[in-house]
């Protein structure tokens, strides 16, 4: 019966895939297990009184509260076309240059990814506004696909991200867990901030691998990525109103927390307000905008926060049935260590996230595998970052990946999805570039988080 928890994980996804929803099929299927755990007697139900202070805990949770706040920034962003303007005028400012649309996508998506953080809302975003204006300007179909597909699975890992808050409270609570478990009963502590700030050198990588990629095909193959010859000036005011606000509102989240003036919950307040400030200034703040921004972070705040209390069942009943102790053992018997069993792991993450999404595999996963692989002694920012930019890539590869879907539904029917997939692979080349890197140097997601908190986590 020692494998019945290995089980529950293989039911939990099986039932994920039958389209029921995530929290339900969580907590059902875990609370089957627990009920026939108790018939076999390999379960002791004393673990189920743990549940009502894990719920009290996730609903106190301070965290969590940038959850809704980033998330009714991106939606207002988005509802008052001030994401859509400053793809236009930036687009405007390129399209002149050979290739500059594709890199007035990826600069805007880069920027669009750090306001919404959500893979979906930035590719069908893009999708919708910048894949016509690239086919039109005769870009090759695949390159002006995985350009688009690649920049929006940045919201993944370009800060202020939802993933990146969500992943930082599991990483921070495996991490603690895990100096418990080795005896440390003063632990250290790792915060959402630290993985923010751990984030930004690798994003930035991604997004200027990505630019030198666009550049050099524009270079090699010109007749790839055309220029456009257009009369039409862009106006610097026009320009200036478009791209200044948004970007400055970035700088203001990000930046306070950087400083120390903020936690990210604070900072996504920040945000979430200014966001209402450049609705206001632009005229687009009315009751209309306003009910849809709220019904959809609402929307998306519940759906959080349901699958938090079904994936607390779950790992409540996952350690009554001894998995974390099964999953310890195994890992410790791999040929290799800590490098064989983070391998794995990578692996394991990679392939669910062809079936699985963030949200799911943060909350069911992560708590499983992220203490016993810190108790090996992995750096929990650098863990965070590499699950973070693992699974980015894993919604971008084919057959299965998210970023794919989202914009077979939105491209033209012209378009086929062969040439999507063809137009992804430079990129998922380029991040399982930035992987191995990471792997090889972890300072380049650990050494800016050193220097802004100096004095440690």
């Amino acid at each position: 019966m020692e494998y019945l928890s290995l089980v529950l994980f293989v039911a939990v996804c099986l039932v994920l895939l039958t389209g029921y929803p995530v929290a339900f099929a969580l907590a059902g299927t875990s609370l089957i297990f627990a009920f026939l755990g108790s018939f076999l007697g390999v379960f002791d139900t004393a673990f189920m009184h743990a549940l009502p202070s894990r719920i009290f805990g996730i609903m106190n949770n301070q965290t969590l509260l940038a959850v809704p706040l980033f998330v009714f920034m991106g939606v207002v962003l988005e509802k008052s076309k001030i994401a859509e303007e400053l793809l236009i005028s930036i687009s405007q400012l390129f399209s002149r240059f050979r290739g500059g649309l594709a890199i007035a996508v990826v600069i805007v998506g880069a920027l669009l990814a750090a306001s919404t953080g959500i893979v979906g809302a930035t590719v069908v975003t893009m999708g919708l506004l910048s894949l016509p204006a690239m086919l039109k300007q005769k870009y090759n179909p695949s390159i002006a696909c995985g350009s688009i597909c690649a920049v929006g699975t940045l919201g993944q890992i370009i800060p202020p991200s939802i993933a990146l808050v969500l992943l930082g409270d599991v990483i921070s609570n495996a991490f603690q867990q895990s100096q418990l478990d080795m005896g440390i009963f003063s632990p250290e502590t790792v915060s959402v901030g630290d993985l923010f700030v751990g984030a930004i050198v690798p994003g930035i990588l991604l997004v200027v691998l990505y630019l030198v990629y666009l550049l050099a095909v524009a270079w090699f193959k010109p007749e790839y990525l055309p220029a456009f010859d257009s009369k039409e000036k862009v106006k610097l005011g026009q320009l200036i109103k478009a791209v200044v606000p948004p970007i400055l509102l970035i700088i203001i989240v990000l930046g306070s927390i950087l400083a120390g003036f903020a936690t990210p919950t604070e900072a996504a307040a920040i945000g979430a307000f200014g966001a209402l400030i450049l609705a206001l200034a632009k005229g687009a703040l009315n009751i209309k905008m306003l009910t849809a921004a709220n019904k959809a972070t609402l929307t998306c705040t519940c759906m959080v926060f349901l699958i938090l209390i079904g994936a607390s069942v779950f790992s409540l009943v996952f350690r009554g049935l001894g998995g974390e102790e099964l999953i310890e053992s195994v890992f410790e018997s791999l040929p290799g260590g800590v490098f064989t069993a983070m391998l794995l792991v990578m692996v394991i993450l990679f392939l669910l996230g062809f079936i699985l999404d963030f949200i799911e595999i943060t909350f069911v996963v992560v708590p499983i595998v992220a203490p016993v692989l810190l108790s090996m002694g992995l750096d929990p920012v650098w863990l965070g970052i590499m699950i973070a930019i693992n699974l980015q890539t894993s919604f971008l590869t084919p057959p299965f990946g998210f970023a794919l879907f989202y914009l077979r539904g939105v491209a033209d029917k012209a378009i086929k999805t062969t040439q999507i997939y063809k137009g992804v692979v430079p990129f998922i080349i380029i991040q399982l570039f930035v992987l191995v890197a990471l792997a090889i140097w972890p300072e380049l997601a650990t050494w800016l988080p050193s220097v802004v908190y100096a004095d440690g986590f």
